[in-house]
């Protein structure tokens, strides 16, 4: 018999999702439970993967929100059927190691993307490092983010990023609005490799960073990889995985 700890949102549609659920099941905390059940949006989603992602428990997410790609479609069927015939599907999230201005170091995860913005109306300038080699020596824009294959379809699709396949290896390094070099687009690069991102002036052109919806300011530099430690078991419904879905989007991108 499955347990299941339950997260809601505040919204509207998940409270009503709460109320139905609980009249069938029982609420057990997460140390008894055996999946952890988010009902909200992608964003509410992101929150609670971070929250709870120490309990190695697999997620199964219920959309209450506006596009829920991370998650599934609410149906009045049997949770216990519906988990019975699910696809996992796991994902590594990133590690980032920021320093700011003051010396500072913090260091967090990010699922779906780590994104710096200049925090000014002075463009940031930044150099981008894989591994030992400078591979852009100053980029003038916006910002950066980099991204991971679950994420790619966010934030680094609409700035024209890749769209990466979820078993790809990949990270996607993607400028923000770049004035120069202007028509640098971006770069694939390895999931084992260690990217580094410097603030070239900080003082002057400071830095935000965003790691899924965690700002850090006034970023001096920030090293960013794949956490091959920590695994997310996210489940989904069979007929609509989030393998299926990164396909549809790469299909939509094909025939824009």
């Amino acid at each position: 018999m499955n347990k299941f700890h339950f997260v809601f949102d505040k919204t509207k549609k998940a409270k009503v999702v709460k109320k139905i659920l609980f009249k069938k099941y029982k609420n057990y905390s997460p140390n008894v439970a055996n999946i952890i059940i988010i009902a909200g949006g992608d964003g509410f989603m992101l929150h609670n993967l971070k929250k709870y992602y120490n309990f190695e428990k697999p997620f199964y997410g219920i959309n209450c929100g506006t596009f829920g790609f991370l998650l599934n479609k609410f149906s009045f069927n049997s949770l216990e059927k519906k988990i019975i015939n699910f696809k996992k599907i796991t994902i590594n999230p990133l590690k980032i190691t920021s320093i700011d201005t003051n010396n500072k170091k913090k260091t967090c995860i990010a699922i779906n993307e780590i994104s710096l913005f200049r925090q000014s109306k002075q463009a940031a300038n930044l150099r981008l490092k894989i591994g030992k080699k400078i591979i852009i020596k100053k980029l003038i824009g916006d910002g950066v983010l980099v991204a991971t294959p679950a994420g790619s379809t966010a934030y680094n699709l609409s700035i024209s990023g890749p769209i990466l396949s979820l078993n790809s290896g990949k990270l996607a390094v993607t400028p923000i609005s770049p004035f120069r070099p202007r028509r640098w687009k971006g770069k694939i690069v390895s999931n084992l490799s260690k990217i580094k991102i410097i603030n070239l002036n900080p003082n002057k052109r400071p830095v935000a960073a965003v790691a899924d919806n965690l700002e850090i300011r006034n970023i001096k530099s920030i090293a960013v990889q794949t956490n091959k430690k920590i695994r997310l078991n996210l489940l989904y419904d069979n007929e609509n995985t989030l393998i299926k879905r990164i396909k549809l989007e790469q299909l939509r991108r094909k025939f824009d």
